[in-house]
């Protein structure tokens, strides 16, 4: 029954994911916590997931020529040193999984916490970057660039969490004058490595739940591309609010009350 349960977990991730477009870690690893997994192997078996499910898209998105690959290059020269760096620590300063457990939730709380800020805030953010100026000095956007991209190495390491959401986000701040297509097609691109190398990370370390894997791609694979097909008949004024208000709360929960 727990495989059934699991696979019901994947389509239900799935199907969000695939209406909204928000990233499936902020959802699913509160999920598994929810179910009673531990919080190191709920963040590497989600890793692993989104690191799976999204694959497919970059190849979509580079064909449509949606891929700043400058862009992914500049983030993922600064997220996967820091990945391999934060997996290096968790395993050399601390004794065993317990042990970080309550830095999973803490760093899992914030980017929650800053996923749903990112969800209601999308449009104004948009309407702030694309009334503002360019950067004009390349070489220092470049180099914010790398260190967001480290910033977010780390975070996702330690959350599975902010690889899409968050990433959208910098990419919109940082570079007004791109497409959304491209924001969007640039971070998925980004995204696909970060969560793999994050995630084999979490696998050395003994965190990964192939069986949980297995059963949550099975639900959601079929599921995200439902929710695609049906997104576009369903409000995404009351969709977006209800699933930030879901954020929120679970953010909430993990930063402060874990």
């Amino acid at each position: 029954m727990d495989i059934l349960l699991y696979i019901l977990a994947g389509a239900s991730v799935g199907f969000i994911v695939g209406i909204t477009g928000i990233g499936g870690g902020a959802l699913m690893t509160p999920l598994l916590l929810l179910f009673g997994f531990p919080p190191n192997i709920a963040v590497g078996t989600d890793l692993m997931y989104a690191s799976l499910t999204k694959a497919s898209g970059v190849y979509s998105h580079h064909k449509q020529k949606h891929v700043e690959w400058k862009l992914v290059k500049l983030l993922a020269l600064g997220s996967l040193p820091a990945a391999l760096i934060t997996g290096y620590s968790l395993q050399s300063v601390f004794e065993d999984s317990a042990s970080y457990e309550a830095i999973i939730k803490n760093s899992l709380g914030f980017m929650l916490l800053l996923t749903a800020f990112v969800v209601i805030f999308r449009n104004q953010l948009q309407r702030l970057t694309m009334r503002s100026k360019s950067v004009n000095n390349e070489k220092f956007r470049d180099v914010l660039t790398f260190a967001m991209g480290i910033v977010l190495g780390v975070l996702v390491t330690l959350t599975s969490v902010g690889a899409g959401a968050i990433g959208t986000a910098v990419l919109m701040l940082l570079y007004p004058a791109l497409r959304s297509s491209h924001v969007v097609g640039t971070d998925i691109a980004h995204a696909v490595p970060l969560t793999a190398c994050a995630g084999l990370v979490h696998m050395a370390l003994g965190n990964v739940d192939f069986g949980l894997l297995f059963a949550l791609l099975v639900g959601s694979i079929p599921a995200i591309q439902l929710g695609s097909k049906v997104s576009h008949h369903l409000p995404d004024s009351v969709l977006k609010p209800l699933l930030a208000s879901i954020l929120f709360f679970l953010g909430a929960k993990y930063a402060f009350f874990s």
